[in-house]
């Protein structure tokens, strides 16, 4: 009974390490990313532009990864973890934890945006704080479609995103394909979400993550832009959180349809290389 009271403690303990490492990789990547973009908008287009934005999220997910990476694996968004459980890879109480602890994280890291930035906020609006409009702010720290855009066209491209930042990520770490070395894993990564941001992020800002996206979202509704944040742009906000799991979902089919499937173990591989060294020699 002591052995499995004991069992059980460290299990918790384990699950309680893995959602605080998420919660500090995510606030971490939050952080970097919400503030670029509260500074070009802010800053009327003078301190800074797109470019910048797209930089500090693949700084954001490069420090966020390299934080957590040791202890949880640094998923840092929802869309992978639940792909990550559908496949059996991580328990039910552990997508509970990882996801709490990403929304925490995404959520503080709002606040902290928020609060740096009150000042700059209440003189750019005049205290009326608004999803849409000339001096709207909403977009600072959740994403919303362009006026140009449908719905149908902004889904689909959320989806196609996270297809690209799914296939990013099992490129650079399986194991048994041709994986980054460990140490610049985080770093590629971060160029992958760059990547994603110079090239599909005029339609929708390139969510591609439901715990960036909805805390966030959450936060503005407290802090005062109201349920206009759910309601606007065709209640645009279940976008970002049911097409980057779908797309998360596709992108991981699509991979082991052409690249998993058909590979050998990792050490079977090895001396395949070292026979056609051989040969070649």
């Amino acid at each position: 009974m002591l052995e499995k009271t004991k069992k059980l403690l460290r299990i918790r303990n384990s699950t309680i390490r893995k959602m605080l490492a998420e919660a500090l990789g995510t606030f971490i990547l939050m952080v970097f990313g919400l503030s670029s973009v509260a500074q070009v908008v802010l800053g009327k287009g003078n301190s800074g532009h797109y470019l910048s934005i797209n930089m500090a999220f693949g700084i954001g997910v490069t420090l966020g990864i390299y934080a957590a990476g040791g202890v949880s694996g640094a998923h840092l968004n929802a869309a992978i973890t639940i792909t990550e459980c559908i496949l059996g890879k991580i328990s039910w109480t552990t997508l509970i934890a990882y996801i709490t602890g990403q929304f925490l994280g995404s959520f503080m890291a709002a606040a902290t945006v928020f609060a740096l930035y009150y000042d700059a906020i209440y003189d750019y609006t005049n205290g009326s704080l608004t999803v849409s409009g000339p001096t709207a702010t909403a977009m600072i720290f959740s994403t919303y479609p362009a006026p140009n855009v449908s719905l149908q066209g902004a889904f689909f491209t959320e989806f196609t995103a996270t297809v690209m930042l799914i296939l990013g990520v099992l490129v650079i770490h399986d194991e048994k394909n041709n994986a980054a070395i460990k140490g610049a894993q985080p770093m590629l990564s971060g160029m992958l979400v760059l990547g994603i941001g110079l090239g599909m992020g005029l339609n929708t800002g390139y969510a591609i993550n439901p715990s960036r996206d909805l805390p966030p979202r959450i936060f503005t509704a407290i802090a005062g832009w109201g349920t206009a944040v759910f309601t606007d742009d065709h209640s645009w906000w279940w976008v970002p959180v049911a097409a980057p799991i779908l797309g998360c979902l596709f992108g991981v089919f699509i991979y082991k349809l052409c690249i998993d499937f058909h590979n050998h173990p990792g050490h079977e591989t090895e001396h395949e290389k070292e026979q056609a060294g051989m040969e070649t020699s």
